[in-house]
């Protein structure tokens, strides 16, 4: 079993309060990053087209702070440089994701509810670090702000990042670097987990985690509040209004799912020394017809959560191959079938005549795969190939 790392980034999202003088600020601080973005971005496609040169975010950092001398553009000063050198860091990394292929060419930000900023704060300012470490929400700039609904952070962070989502909520997020919590208790159980969508995870243990089917069941309220929105003029005060409330039923939505994941996983790696679950191409499920039941189930949130939570607590996370014959093996005798419709949900084996549930079948034999193949190392997430007939992937 290996150590706990020394020190593990964790990132805190604390919900604030801000005043109205604070909220006036972030307004500016949203603003003008929204424009150090789009002139960014300007500079850089013209340099580009017209002459073939390669513009840097240090390029245009350089070019706005002369701006910032002239008359036109002297508001700029009324900022944080630190808000228009992050922006520029960011559209940097939006450029080396295009170029790599991993994203598509950045496009000109437009005024919408959902902004963020990322402020520095210098860990020599006496003020700032006192103020966190009695658990205030001190921003430079801002203040202190009213903050609820989370935990705080032992130190003061490096960074924050202010957001303000559609549903006009705040947030702080403020990563720091800690010691790990305390590891759990080591146990000698381990578990199978075969993800679906009737049911949200089949364990080996034959539990099964109902699907809360947290979009489907907002639906119906989703739908009326959105045919009122589309009802009213754009840009109108009861156009916003509206807006809004269609913004807090899809925040709702993702609360819930994610607060459901949380406690699930929770209790997974402190339940299990050993977790075993499928490597599924959630991407490409995502883009088939069954795209809005995935999403709804939040099988890469799952996944993710899984990961971390199994790396700090020292479990050991084994995905095993997505086309190992889970569900068409028998998990008494080993035999493999042809194929196993989706239809159907409970068969026979025509070897040793055991009867099988299908999803408690998958999920016994995801676990005996990761447990034949365990690879070393404790709380890594490892992947574990096995023979895969290309037909399972069907």
């Amino acid at each position: 079993m290996t150590d706990l790392p020394s020190t593990i980034q964790r990132s805190y999202r604390i919900r604030i309060y801000p005043n109205a003088d604070q909220r006036a600020v972030l307004n500016r601080w949203f603003g003008t990053a929204r424009w150090a973005w789009n002139h960014a971005l300007e500079r850089r496609s013209k340099a580009y087209r017209r002459r073939g040169e390669s513009v840097s975010g240090v390029d245009v950092s350089r070019a706005i702070t002369a701006l910032k001398k002239t008359t036109r553009y002297n508001w700029l000063t009324e900022v944080p440089a630190g808000v228009i050198v992050q922006k520029l860091r960011d559209q940097d990394r939006a450029f080396t994701n295009f170029f790599s292929g991993r994203a598509s060419y950045p496009r000109f930000r437009k005024r919408s509810s959902a902004q963020s900023v990322r402020v520095q704060i210098d860990q020599r300012q006496h003020r700032a670090l006192s103020r966190w470490a009695n658990e205030d929400v001190f921003v430079p700039g801002l203040g202190a702000m009213r903050w609820r609904n989370g935990a705080h952070p032992a130190q003061a962070p490096k960074m924050v990042t202010i957001r303000r989502d559609a549903a006009g909520r705040y947030f702080v997020t403020a990563m720091v670097e800690e010691a790990p919590a305390k590891r759990p208790a080591p146990t000698n159980k381990s578990v199978g987990i075969d993800l679906g969508l009737k049911s949200l995870a089949v364990l080996s243990t034959g539990e099964v985690l109902a699907n809360p089917r947290h979009l489907r069941a907002k639906e119906r309220r989703l739908r009326r509040a959105q045919r009122a929105l589309s009802r009213k003029r754009r840009g109108s005060g009861r156009w916003h209004r509206t807006r809004r409330s269609v913004a807090r039923l899809h925040a709702r939505v993702a609360d819930t799912r994610a607060n459901h994941l949380h406690q699930l996983t929770r209790r997974l790696v402190d339940e299990n020394q050993v977790i075993a679950v499928e490597d599924l191409s959630v991407k490409g499920l995502a883009r088939t017809r069954l795209a809005k039941s995935v999403h709804d189930a939040g099988w890469g949130e799952f996944g993710r959560q899984l990961a971390y939570k199994a790396e700090w607590a020292g479990r050991q996370l084994v995905a095993i191959d997505r086309f190992a014959p889970s569900t068409r093996q028998c998990s008494g005798c080993g035999h493999v079938r042809a194929a196993v419709p989706l239809s159907t949900r409970r068969w026979q084996c025509p070897e040793c005549g055991a009867e099988h549930d299908r999803d408690i079948n998958a999920a016994v034999n995801i676990e005996r795969i990761a447990l034949e193949q365990l690879p070393g190392g404790t709380g890594e997430v490892k992947r574990v190939e096995s023979g895969r007939p290309r037909g399972e992937a069907a």
